[in-house]
Formats: C-alpha cells, structure tokens, sequence
C-alpha cells in the first residue's frame, strides 16, 4: 500500500480526546474539523525532557528522519512515556515538486497526511500574505513620495509554491525577486517568536530597504506591524494533530534548513515542554545545516536545550556517499558524528534499516559508532510503526541519564567573518573562505548600521558538508565560497549564502503533481 493508503486505514481518535489526553479543555481549541485544531493554550513551566532528531546528508534515497522521528515517539509512548513530536508543516513546494509528501511515512505518519501536506490550518497561506502585503507596502511607499528615502529594496516577496520563473521578475521599479514561503523572512521570525506582542516588535523590525544615507530602513517606518500581525494571530497558534498510533503531534511554522534556520516554532516546542514528559522533535536536512542551526540559533534565542541528539543513517546513503562502497562512505557518518559532538555529548546513531541491508553491513555501522563511543540503534519504523523504534527509545532514555552539555560554536560578540570562520572550520572543514565583493560590501554595511551581534545562518547545498552538491562523503582542502549575504532581523539572524543556493526552487523534470490526483469519490490519491 501507499503511504496514504496506509494512513486513511488508521483509527484516528477525535482531536478533542487528543487534547484531553494533554489535559487541554475545549475551550482552549480552536477546531478544524474533528481531527485538527489548534491550540490556544498559552505555555506553563516547562516539565518535558526535548530529543533533537537529525541526520547525514540527505541523498536521492531520502533518510527518514521524520519517520524515525514519529517512529521515536510511538515507542516511547508503548513504553509508557507521557511523549509530544513537534514538527514543522511541509510546504506544498516541495509535495507537488520532489518529496510528494512530508508527514512520515508507512506505519510511522501523522495524519490526516493528505490535509497536513496540502492547505492544513492556513498558515503558509497567512504567512504568505502577510509578506505580500508589506511589498506591496513598500512599493506604496514609494509611489506616493518616498518620504523615507528608499533607494534599494531588501524584501522580497513569496510563494508556496517552486517557480524558478518568479526568481527575477522585472518591473517598472526594477527587479523584484520572489523566496518560496518557507525560505522568507515573516517565515523565519514567525518560527522564532514567543508571543503576539513579540510577534509584532519582530515584524516592524524588518529591514525592508537602504536609504540615501545608506542606513536601514525598518518596516515599523511604515506603521504596518500591526496590519501584518491581524493576519497572522490565529497562525500564531500551534497546530495539534496525531499519528496513526495517537501520539500527540504538534505541527507549526515550516522554514527549510538549507536557506533558512529549518526548526518548528519555538512557540511549539515550548508549549510541548510544559505538556508531556518527553518532546521529540527534528531539524531539517543533515546535522551540517538543522542540529547546527538548532543548537546556535533556536536553541541560544529560546534557552532550549536537547537533552539527548539522535543522527539518522542509512546504509544505501551511506553507499551512496562512497559512490555504491559502504566502507568509503563511513567516512560522512563520522564526520556528523564529529560535528554533533562538538556541540553535545549525548547522541545516539540511529539506522533506519531497510529489508535491503545485509547483517554485516549492519554490524560495519555498529562498529564505527563503538569506536566513536556513541550509542547505536536500529529503527525499523517505517515498517513496523512504534514497536519498530523500542530498541532506539530505550537507548535514548539510557543516553539521557547523563546531563548534556551543549556546546555554542561561537559568540554572538564575534565579529561576522569569525563568526562564519568557525562554522567553516567545525562543521564544513574547508581550508578557506573567500568572499565576492558583493559579500564583502554587505558586511560593511551590516557594520556601519550596527547589526553584526546575531547568529549565523547558512544557505547551503543540503547534499554535501560543502558548498558544492558535487562534494559527497567527506570534502576536505576546499574554499568555502560566500556568496551574498542578508540580514533577517526580524527573525533575529545573519544569512550568509554558500556556493550555488536559491531561496527560489524549480520544479524537477518528472515532478510529484503528476501522481498527484483526485478520484470520483473526492479521495486524495498519489501522497507519499
């Protein structure tokens, strides 16, 4: 069966019971249906212990990290565990272009798939408008006078949807570009925000453009927080939905981890925590991009801390990253392994294991982790639902026993280029990092305007530890190329792109819309 086959066969409880299970009472739901809400609850002392789920470099083969991540947290509820998953809402970019879906999948999904992966609860389409309308602002703005003096435009408007035609759009103003939803600013600082009015200070602080005397101007010039927060208040509230074994899910915000910070919301995860016992949650892409962002950014923004890191692998990646040799291509598994203990000390390697996968195959990846002394597990979630994922609770709850120590790469007091020098250094191992001129000049002028204390997020190729997509298992003795760089402020970070990176994707030469259909019974079919 498919994964929607399989997800409309499960037994879903009605979301009010869901609720009720995390003593949450109707009055604090705002229902869609009878299986989705959300939740209007506001967060209490945190009680829960937080699991970052993470993982090698995403290959062709795709590594089930949101699989194992629901698989994780049905295991622990069999195992009698009071356990929330957090995750982020999959953009439809992505459902109808390369993924098809992004809600787990076999017996490890969260459901109902086929609402979560299309329109869900609104929010991107909230998300969405909110940015289009302050464009739309700007250019007012400058038709009528331009009193604040824009010279340059720095905001850019989105869709949720990949339109490599919409990258560069010429207008009688001049070029205008186009993020997907997931990659924009109002996308990234809605994830970060912890509350309405902090929704709101984070919105007017936008920088939307440079004046004549080369000095930000900020969104709150335009008297427009507060018209942009009325379209996004009910967003703001988090999502609660199940997995086929009724697991409490909590599902909001959805930033990718190549271009943007690729976590949930902090609003999300901290609600989790004051809920249940154990949150699990996961940060998108590989450990390079997602765990680095997470710990760096969300995690020192909203004083969080994992208490345990699970890296997901899989042996036909792994042979991938050793072009078809699973030996050379241990060499990536280590090299994440390495990162993520840069940053913390309790991790557990997880294999999401395929029929495919040979005993000494298996018994390799044991070995590596033993020398690296880290915990090993094999997760047959996708299969087998929870009961597959018991093997990889129990070590998490064993690794969990020890305090974490969490580690920040660098200081926010650093200045831009050591800042960037240290990731390239501890996470990406590069000899060197060269800047274009135009890089160069977005640094000075990051300086000259006093915006250089934020965290660094990096734009990068998913498919390599590199800047280069090309560069697979371990690439050493290369330059890091800086591109461009741009500030999020309201979001509360720098972006510094790597390399070849578009906040914009294409569709790909056989996209997922083809599958992709309705039959006379008004039943979704093609999800997976």
């Amino acid at each position: 069966m498919t994964d929607i086959e399989i997800a409309k066969k499960s037994e879903i409880k009605d979301i009010r019971q869901v609720a009720e299970s995390l003593n949450i009472g109707q009055d604090d739901l705002i229902l869609y249906g009878n299986n989705k809400a959300k939740i209007k609850l506001e967060k209490g002392t945190k009680k829960g212990k937080l699991v970052l789920v993470t993982a090698i470099n995403p290959t062709p083969y795709g590594e089930g990290k949101t699989t194992i991540s629901i698989g994780l947290g049905d295991a622990l509820k069999k195992l009698n565990k009071n356990t929330i998953i957090t995750l982020r809402q999959p953009s439809m970019g992505p459902v109808f272009g390369m993924k098809g879906g992004a809600t787990g999948g076999g017996y490890s999904q969260v459901v109902p798939m086929e609402d979560i992966n299309l329109h869900f609860t609104g929010d991107f389409h909230a998300i969405t408008s909110a940015n289009n309308l302050l464009s739309s602002a700007i250019d007012n703005h400058i038709e009528n006078g331009n009193e604040l003096h824009i010279k340059e435009i720095l905001f850019d408007r989105c869709i949720d949807i990949n339109d490599r035609e919409l990258r560069d759009i010429t207008t009688k103003s001049g070029v205008k570009h186009f993020n997907i939803t997931a990659a924009s600013e109002i996308m990234a600082l809605f994830c970060m925000a912890t509350s309405l009015k902090d929704l709101k200070e984070r919105l007017g602080n936008i920088i939307i453009g440079i004046n004549d005397q080369n000095k930000y101007v900020y969104a709150k010039s335009l008297n427009i927080e507060g018209a942009l927060t009325v379209l996004l208040k009910d967003a703001l509230y988090p999502n609660l939905v199940q997995t086929m074994e009724n697991t409490p899910v909590i599902m909001h915000g959805g930033p990718f981890a190549n271009i943007a910070h690729g976590c949930n919301s902090i609003k999300a995860t901290k609600l989790a925590l004051t809920l249940s016992d154990y949150v699990i949650t996961e940060a998108g892409f590989g450990s390079d991009l997602g765990a680095e962002k997470f710990i760096n950014i969300k995690c020192r923004n909203a004083n969080l801390k994992p208490e345990t890191i699970v890296l997901v692998a899989t042996i036909k990646a792994l042979k991938y990253n050793g072009n078809e040799n699973l030996e050379k291509g241990l060499c990536n598994l280590v090299a994440h392994i390495e990162n993520l203990n840069k940053m913390s000390s309790n991790i557990v390697v997880c294999l999401n294991r395929y029929e495919s996968d040979k005993d000494e195959e298996i018994e390799l990846i044991r070995k590596i982790c033993l020398d690296q002394e880290v915990e090993f597990a094999i997760s047959t979630s996708y299969k087998d639902g929870g009961e597959g994922s018991i093997d990889l609770a129990k070590k998490v709850l064993k690794v969990m026993e020890c305090e974490n120590k969490i580690n920040y790469l660098y200081s926010l007091t650093d200045d831009i280029k050591t800042k960037i020098a240290s990731l390239s250094k501890n996470i990406y191992r590069a000899r060197n990092v060269e800047y274009s001129d135009l890089a160069e000049e977005k640094i000075k002028q990051l300086q000259e305007n006093n915006i250089s204390n934020l965290p660094i997020c990096v734009a990068k190729t998913q498919y390599s530890l590199s800047d280069d997509k090309t560069k697979i298992g371990l690439p050493t003795d290369y330059t890091l190329h800086v591109k461009d760089i741009k500030v999020y402020n309201g979001a509360g970070y720098i972006t510094v792109l790597l390399g070849k990176i578009l906040t914009m994707p294409g569709l790909t030469p056989t996209p997922n819309y083809e599958k992709i259909d309705i039959d006379d019974d008004n039943n979704i079919i093609g999800l997976s």
